[in-house]
């Protein structure tokens, strides 16, 4: 007869739910509007985890800098930088991703635009394309102007989010070696979506 394991106090170690234990979430963004607007559009209760969003109008360098300068002011469990690859250069963007990882901090990184995540809830896309041809995708998809800082896009993506999900891992998949500077397109903004998806009630 198998036995449970006791510690030395005598009782089981029990697993605790992620929705007992009230996370405290930094999230950081590259882009002053966009970013932020959909990440606190997340219904996450205040009771169970607190997400503090800024959108910092940084290079990424300088955002993983500005993320460990907030850090030290208060206690966060997670901390996510969210920047993309865009203009800017490969060592920056290295040098963030490298920094990032350093601190402990997780990277919601999109190659080449945040847009490509909000593409993938409609479609896999796997060529690089410019920016400005991500806009015109969007605004072919959802059928309207897309707005670039808009409020609401959370919510109209939100059915659609499981697809974004899959088509972004399969996206990943098709690069071996995996080097996030060059692999155009490529995101792990899904990564952040599905931890403050444990969260929501």
């Amino acid at each position: 007869m198998s036995r449970r394991k006791v510690n030395s106090r005598g009782y089981s170690p029990r697993k605790v739910n992620t929705r007992e234990v009230r996370q405290r979430f930094l999230i950081v963004c590259e882009g002053e509007k966009t970013e932020p607007n959909y990440f606190r559009s997340f219904r996450v209760p205040k009771d169970v985890a607190e997400i503090d969003v800024q959108g910092l109008g940084e290079n990424p360098s300088k955002l993983v800098q500005s993320a460990k300068e907030l850090k030290k002011q208060e206690d966060y469990d997670q901390v996510w930088c969210v920047f993309d690859r865009d203009s800017w250069t490969i060592e920056d963007f290295n040098n963030a991703m490298k920094n990032a990882n350093a601190e402990g901090f997780k990277v919601a990184y999109s190659n080449e635009a945040f847009e490509l995540w909000y593409v993938l809830h409609f479609e896999f896309l796997n060529t690089g394309i410019p920016r400005s041809d991500y806009l015109r995708k969007l605004t072919s998809l959802l059928g309207r102007t897309y707005q670039k800082n808009s409020e609401t896009i959370y919510d109209e993506l939100f059915e659609k989010q499981s697809i974004a999900i899959r088509n972004a891992e399969n996206l990943l998949k098709q690069y071996d070696p995996h080097i996030p500077a060059r692999d155009n397109p490529s995101t792990t903004v899904h990564l952040l979506v599905q931890e403050l998806n444990k969260f929501i009630q």
